[in-house]
This record gives structure tokens, sequence and C-alpha cells, in this order.
């Protein structure tokens, strides 16, 4: 998601870096790219408005005409206005005695069953015990299916079958999670492929019932201009407290995440970025803000690699990188760590300056390239991945057999191993071995 908007400001940016002072002419011909980029998103037409004149506002003028470097102040500028509208970060509000109730709303096909279920597992890693309710009972299979990611990820789901009006079936859910001293409830509601009178009422008739703390919107990032409408939709009725995207790893435009949260005041609370149960991450926007300009996200990198690397293991790769003692056994050990993290092109957006070489790359032809390196590698005797030096040509054709490449497949995957080592081992010498490698990489 926001590639398209992240490359067209990229190359405003870059004509206002050739400048040596801005003009106000300057500024205004950038924002009318800027304008016409986020228009191009799927930002709502009134957000982009404000976002644009407020950026306008401070650009021109005093604050960037004193600037030494005046196109980095105006990726500044942008970057302070673009955190405006998204929010402040928020979290789900917990407070007061529980069962606390989390109320999932949104159309149908938005992603509220799978949502509900990686609402729980997130809630779990926070030590909150959660309870599923199922409360959808006109989708065919949509019982079974939260009944299904309930078992899947050990968390309970309450279900009263389909002949019960969902405004009961949550009610007696609250009874249960009282009994069972659950810390958090959380109703998976029925969506319609629009909005509806009947759905806005089944909606308030739960609302009155069971009074939730966290009403939430389950929105399709993918939805575009008409994620506004629905959002606008659904707080006049029942109230929002928050917004959940999901699809966010897909191609949406983006504008939607800007947008929404601008047009109702309703903060963004989590971001779902992948099927897993697993993939749903707390929103924050300056991290967004970063992403969209093109920045990176280094925070959000470093804790999924903490969350799926173990620290020790880390170290100990670490010291054999630096002294030149890793093997192909360690090397396919990475690999795995990696790939538990997600997407490579997924990772490599959020390292600083990494986003032009995922765009010369397709997706499924980084992540095979890696499934490709792991059947080579795991073909391999232990001996062979310890002590790559023993490979001869019988050795190789073995090898290229058992994971369907050819010879030169692994001559390639050598080499380039080979080259990784040496730099590695340079970068740990220091001194010279730094400047030579410096040398390499010119």
């Amino acid at each position: 998601m926001f590639e398209s908007l992240q490359n067209k400001l990229k190359v405003v940016f870059e004509k206002l870096a050739t400048r040596g002072r801005l003009t106000e002419q300057d500024v205004d011909a950038a924002l009318r790219e800027v304008r016409l980029a986020l228009l191009e998103a799927d930002v709502n037409y009134k957000v982009v408005k404000d976002l644009v004149g407020r950026v306008k506002e401070r650009a021109v003028g005093v604050e960037v005409m004193k600037s030494l470097t005046p196109a980095q102040q105006v990726v500044k500028i942008v970057h302070e206005e673009l955190l405006k509208t998204l929010g402040e970060p928020s979290r789900l509000n917990l407070s007061g005695p529980a069962p606390h109730v989390v109320m999932l709303v949104g159309l149908q096909g938005s992603g509220k069953t799978t949502t509900a279920a990686k609402l729980a597992l997130n809630l779990r890693k926070g030590n909150k015990r959660a309870l599923l309710v199922a409360a959808d009972t006109y989708r065919p299979a949509a019982i079974t299916q939260i009944e299904v990611l309930g078992k899947q990820i050990d968390i309970p789901v309450f279900s009263e079958g389909t002949q019960v009006p969902p405004p009961e079936i949550t009610s007696h859910a609250l009874r249960r999670a009282r009994e069972g001293a659950y810390d958090v409830m959380i109703i998976d509601t029925a969506g319609r492929l629009q909005i509806s009178e009947a759905l806005m009422g089944e909606l308030e008739r739960i609302k009155a019932l069971v009074k939730p703390q966290e009403i939430l919107l389950v929105a399709d990032a993918m939805t575009g201009q008409e994620a506004v409408n629905v959002a606008q939709g659904f707080h006049e009725r029942v109230g929002l407290t928050g917004l959940i995207l999901t699809k966010v790893d897909g191609d949406a435009r983006g504008g939607a995440a800007i947008s929404m949260r601008e047009v109702t005041g309703v903060p963004i609370k989590f971001l779902g970025v992948g099927e897993k149960s697993d993939a749903l991450e707390p929103f924050h926007p300056d991290r967004l803000a970063s992403r969209i300009l093109g920045m990176g996200d280094m925070l959000t990198l470093i804790e999924r690699a903490g969350e799926t690397m173990d620290r020790s293991d880390a170290e100990r790769m670490g010291r054999k990188l630096v002294k030149g003692e890793f093997n192909l056994e360690d090397f396919l050990k990475q690999l795995q760590e990696i790939k538990k993290m997600g997407p490579l092109t997924q990772i490599l957006e959020m390292i600083p300056g990494m986003g032009r070489l995922t765009q010369e790359m397709a997706p499924e032809t980084t992540d095979k390239q890696l499934c490709t390196i792991e059947a080579i590698i795991s073909s391999m005797t232990r001996e062979e991945r310890r002590n790559p030096r023993v490979l001869n040509g019988s050795r190789k054709r073995r090898v290229a057999r058992g994971s369907g490449t050819t010879v030169q497949d692994i001559n390639d995957l050598l080499d380039q191993f080979r080259q990784m080592q040496r730099m590695m081992k340079q970068l740990g010498s220091g001194g010279r071995g730094m400047r030579g490698l410096m040398d390499m990489l010119r």
C-alpha cells in the first residue's frame, strides 16, 4: 500500500532538491503535484484541500526561505501536516471493570471475522483473556469460520447458532464472560454489502444491551473513496470509537487511511498487514507518515524482529558473522527467521532508502528466490552446509536433483555466499578492512 503515492511524492521532492532557494512559484508547482498525487491515491478531496492548504501556509515565506536545504524543509512540513491528518496514536479503552466489550462493525467482506480472531490473539499477548462472540447469524458459514479460527489460536468462542437474534446472543455472551472472568469480549457482528436500516437497527440494539467500551469499524483499505462514506454512515448511527484498516499489505492506493481519520475524527487503532492470525499491528501515525514519504519504518521492523527472533541466537550469529565463521547452516536458520517476519518486499520497504529497490522486485519473485535458496541448502548434508568447499561436481548434481534446481543455481548461491562472508569479515576487522569494503561497493 502507498507505493504509487510514495513514488509520486518522491518525484516532487526530487524536483525541489534542484532548487537553491524556493520561490512561491516553486512551492505552488510542487504542491499542485502533491495535490494530484493525493487525489490519485483516493484521498478525500476536502482532506487534500485542507492538508495542502496548511502545507502552503507554512512552506511559503520565512520557514522555507531561512532554511539551508529548502527542499528538505518542505518534506519536513508535509510530514508534520500528514501526521496531524493521521491523528494521535490510540489504543483500546480497557479501563473500568471487566469484561470490556469490543464490538466490530463493517460491511460484508471487510474482514471482521478474521480481525476478531487477530484482535483476540493480540490481546492475549498483553495477558488479556478474550472471549469471541459469533453474532453474525446471516452470512453462510460465518459461525463456523469464527469457531475454526478460535480453535486454531486456542481462544474460546460463544455461539448460539443462527436461530437466536444477535442482540440476545450478545446479552447471553456478556453473562458468560462475567461468569468466566474474561477480560475482553469481542463481538463479530453481521455486515451487509451496503449500509442498510436493518443492519443499523440491529447494531443499535446490541449497543444498548451490552454497552461496549469500543465500537470499531473494520474497513477494507482497498475500498477507496467509498470508505469515507461507509465510516461516516456507521459513525452517525452507532458512534464509532476507532477504526481498523484491513488488507493494508495489498495494492490499495492508501487514501482510505488518510481520509477516514480526518473526516470522522475517529482514531485508527490497528492495521491488518496479512492473512496470518498475528498479522495485526497497532497503528503508529508517525511510522505510516514516514513510509508514505519513503523514509522507511525501522521501528516496526525492529519490533517484528524482536517478536520472531531469539536474542541470544541473533547475538551468536552476529559474532560468527564478524569472525567470518558464518556457514550455510547458519544462513538457512536466518532465512527461516526472516520468512516469519513477512514478505521480503514488505520488510525492505521498512528500511530507509530501499523503497526504490522493491519497485524493481516482484513480490512473488523475491519470495520464490528465498524458497529456492532454502531448498538448495536443505538438500545438502550437514557436512556440506558447514563446509561448502567439499561440494564437488557430483555432490552439486545430487543437490540440484534434490532441490529441483540446476548446478548453475548452486554455483551462483555459493559465489554470493562467499562474497557475503568476505564482506562481513572485513566489516569485523575495521580500519583497512572497512575501507576495502567501501572500495568494493563503489
